[in-house]
């Protein structure tokens, strides 16, 4: 999705009379939507080591959505009176990035599904705050007076949340029932009748920090167990009773995908456009889904004859219900991935000429989230906040979750995956704003992906088992291509999608069903997963193919990763202009 990964609050936009030129018009612009990301966003300037941050939340309200895309506008407006030809080749990067990302964000603000579907079967504003201890720096009383301004200050942003979802209600822009069955308890977990056992306890539950006076320390605790057994519980009960009385009883029955609701189709177009970065039409994304699983399909099918099974079939029904492929016990469970993490981070020098310094980490997923979510997921670090990225793990249903499936899925996630792209954006020598406030899907996602390919190079694969869990994860985001645009254009029930993926993939029948349920409140996210891979492997072919002999897979993939997060079309022009170089040294 093109997106600036912060709420811009509207400031006063004087008339600002001409400077020296271009360059000097654009840096001062893209200064303005810095200072206004960091002025609007607390937690994005609070990851940077801004202060400005401190003990806020951010505005949730429609009135801050609506002053958001008013300045987006404006900035949008000023933006497009610098002529880009007229700067350097690393500013026209940047702009192009910045003039993607508001012109999604005013598309997306002519449709009601962005101004109130504020959370999806897996998460919303309260799944967020969740993750604050550990998205937050505890080192001075300065960082714990934050943190609790922050426990402080839920209720009346959950308030503010709640305001939104209610106008969905009344707007028809329900999620539908299926997928959201079992929601509720997710929410139930978090009103804890006991504050200490909230997990936003957890910076207190420990010894007092040095940093901070037994006086002070004393002080901060009796505000922090005030705000989560006060504001934030019965933020959370608040919460609970409006989606229970008010929400679930209004879900949508019938035909689930964003169709159904008024001005669907449009919406689900523009997300297409928006998640892929492409001017993909809904139809052209569907059959290239198709193409790509019967290609699958026939690499899947050439790995089982390998493996002895007279049928693909027959080769992952034996991957699903052989016990040897799976493990019972939790700790183990972690602590095989986490080995075979480590295993991983021993290649990224072969394939990286530039690593990031920040480390990640292998965790459980939080109970309250894990029951009915994906495999896996990354939570980014920072360094300024002292946060390791995190790679959480799925705990639950491991008789679902195939040890076959770990070396793609450790890949994707962690390095040289999410965990390596995003470390190293946050610290390449480009500016904050795109360095931290900027997220491209098709790129992000597509990057992922491409990373599970590249475990063929470091020779992870090296099972039938494992070659199969790799095609079933490259498979499953196929899939996704049909699935998606099934359930949103052309009115497929969640049974189809499901037979669709059971047909198809060696997933877990539970897995399929989480994912199913995803796409259907999640709509066009996934189709970015495949886009964006493809587009990669499609570059890294032409390079290999101008290049020769000359190619170097390290200096390629420093390339790819240079910019950040960048939409596809401009990862393709800079790809480009790199190849050019090369010859151009090679004096071809």
């Amino acid at each position: 999705m093109r997106t600036i990964l912060c709420s811009l609050a509207l400031v006063a936009l004087p008339a600002f009379p001409a400077l020296a030129g271009p360059v000097e018009d654009y840096e001062a612009l893209r200064e303005e939507v810095w200072e206004a990301a960091l002025d609007s966003s607390p937690m994005l300037a609070t990851s940077v080591g801004d202060r400005r941050g401190d003990g806020k939340l951010g505005d949730l309200s429609l009135a801050a959505y609506d002053r958001e895309i008013a300045e987006a506008r404006a900035f949008l407006a000023r933006l497009n009176g610098i002529d880009a030809e007229q700067l350097p080749v690393d500013l026209q990067i940047d702009y192009a990035v910045l003039k993607s990302s508001f012109e999604d964000q005013i598309e997306a603000s002519a449709f009601d599904h962005s101004r109130y579907i504020l959370f999806t079967n897996r998460g919303g504003w309260f799944y967020g705050f969740d993750s604050m201890p550990y998205r937050s720096p505890l080192f001075t009383q300065a960082d714990y007076e934050s943190y609790v301004g922050r426990l402080e200050g839920f209720e009346a942003y959950n308030a503010d949340g709640i305001a939104r979802s209610r106008e969905a209600v009344a707007r028809g822009l329900t999620q539908p029932c299926e997928p959201m069955q079992g929601f509720d308890n997710g929410i139930r977990q978090r009103v804890v009748e006991d504050y200490t056992k909230s997990p936003l306890w957890r910076p207190f539950a420990g010894e007092r920090p040095a940093s901070v006076s037994e006086e002070d320390w004393t002080s901060l605790k009796a505000r922090a167990e005030t705000a989560i057994s006060g504001g934030v519980l019965s933020g959370y009960k608040a919460f609970l009773d409006f989606y229970t009385q008010e929400y679930a009883p209004n879900c949508r029955s019938g035909t689930p995908g964003v169709m159904a609701t008024p001005g669907g189709a449009e919406y689900y177009a523009h997300r297409v456009k928006s998640f892929t970065t492409t001017d993909m039409t809904p139809d052209e994304v569907h059959n290239l889904g198709l193409s790509e699983v019967a290609r699958i399909r026939a690499e899947m099918e050439t790995v089982a004859a390998e493996a002895g099974f007279d049928t693909r079939e027959a080769f992952i029904e034996h991957l699903r219900t052989d016990p040897q492929y799976y493990m019972t016990n939790e700790d183990e469970y972690l602590r095989y991935t986490q080995a075979l993490a480590k295993h991983i981070d021993g290649f990224l020098p072969q394939l990286f000429g530039r690593l990031p310094r920040q480390p990640y980490t292998v965790l459980p997923m939080p109970a309250a989230v894990a029951p009915g979510n994906t495999t896996a997921y990354y939570e980014p670090g920072s360094l300024e906040n002292g946060q390791a990225g995190i790679y959480r793990l799925n705990m639950t249903e491991l008789d679902q979750r195939p040890l076959w499936e770990l070396p793609a899925l450790g890949v994707h996630e962690a390095a040289p995956g999410h965990h390596l792209q995003i470390a190293l954006q946050q610290e390449l020598d480009i500016h904050p704003l795109r360095a931290n406030g900027t997220f491209f899907t098709a790129f992000v996602e597509g990057w992922g992906l491409y990373s599970e390919r590249l475990g063929i190079e470091m020779g992870l694969y090296d099972t039938p088992a494992k070659q199969m869990g790799r095609l079933s994860y490259e498979m499953w985001r196929a899939t996704r291509l049909v699935v998606d645009t099934g359930l949103h254009s052309k009115g497929w029930s969640k049974q189809q999608a499901v037979d669709f993926m059971t047909e198809n993939t060696a997933l877990s029948a539970a897995n399929i069903d989480a994912e199913v349920n995803r796409y259907m409140t999640w709509p066009g996210q996934a189709l970015a997963y495949k886009v964006g891979e493809l587009k990669i492997r499609e570059l890294r072919t032409r390079a290999e193919e101008a290049l020769g002999a000359n190619f170097s897979l390290r200096d390629f993939h420093d390339t790819v990763l240079e910019n950040g997060a960048i939409p596809l079309s401009v990862l393709e022009e800079h790809v480009d202009r790199w190849i050019a170089a090369q010859l151009a040294e090679q004096g071809e």
